[in-house]
């Protein structure tokens, strides 16, 4: 029977093959399957019904293509936007714990949500909420300050926006938002003490801000400056999660 000539065919290779190579003595492996021959090539029957050829000649002519694999690379920012870069470039500035930076992203989900051009103090209100693991999250449900009381507090004081307006993906921090986060970030550095920024420290700078509307929101719904000592006296603790 006349050998069968090898045509175009998909060839999987173990080590990278090009159509021309000048090296002598080099050898390679391709996979062809059982039914393809071809005239000069030394060829060996694997046990999974697969023909293994071994190339021996200097030029291949076999087109061979070659995968490449990406890798896809994802930077965390462990900071929030702060108004005052030079106290967030140093080595000793505080870090914002992973707790704050999920309430922030999630502040920016509500924003988006209320369809609001910025992201307020009453944002990263309900931000904290929706994290909802943190002590100052459990503190403001045990004292009766729940998301569907804000939300409601929120469209009570500020009103629903034009359903055809959409936030943008990252809306900007209003003024009283960014003067809470500063807060925060200040009040963690005169402390002197060691750690990070908590939700805690978030909270209690919504709450310094007198006239933003996070700071009306909880006054509305019970929240006073005593629960606010109160809260204070943990502010460098956060909750640790169990996984038993």
């Amino acid at each position: 029977m006349a050998a069968q000539t090898l045509s175009v065919f998909t060839a999987s290779t173990s080590s990278s093959i090009c159509a021309n190579s000048g090296r002598n003595g080099s050898s390679s492996s391709l996979i062809l399957p059982c039914n393809a021959k071809a005239d000069g090539l030394g060829s060996s029957l694997i046990g999974n019904g697969r023909l293994v050829v071994r190339i021996r000649d200097s030029v291949c002519s076999v087109p061979v293509i070659r995968k490449r694999r990406c890798s896809t690379v994802m930077t965390v920012s462990f900071s929030l936007p702060t108004a005052k870069p030079e106290s967030s470039s140093t080595d000793e500035a505080p870090k914002w714990s992973a707790r704050s930076i999920k309430s922030f992203a999630m502040a920016e989900l509500e924003a988006r949500k209320l369809k609001y051009p910025k992201t307020g103090t009453e944002a990263l209100l309900m931000g904290i909420l929706v994290e909802g693991t943190s002590n100052a999250a459990k503190f403001l449900r045990a004292n009766g300050v729940t998301l569907f009381k804000v939300r409601d507090e929120i469209i009570k004081l500020l009103g629903k926006s034009d359903m055809y307006f959409f936030s943008p993906e990252h809306p900007p921090l209003t003024e009283p938002a960014q003067r809470a986060l500063d807060w925060a970030v200040d009040e963690k550095l005169k402390s002197g003490d060691s750690g990070e920024i908590t939700t805690t420290h978030l909270l209690l700078g919504i709450w310094s801000e007198k006239e933003s509307a996070g700071h009306k929101i909880l006054a509305a719904l019970g929240f006073d400056d005593t629960k606010a000592v109160e809260l204070a006296k943990s502010a460098d603790e956060d909750a640790t999660l169990s996984y038993r």
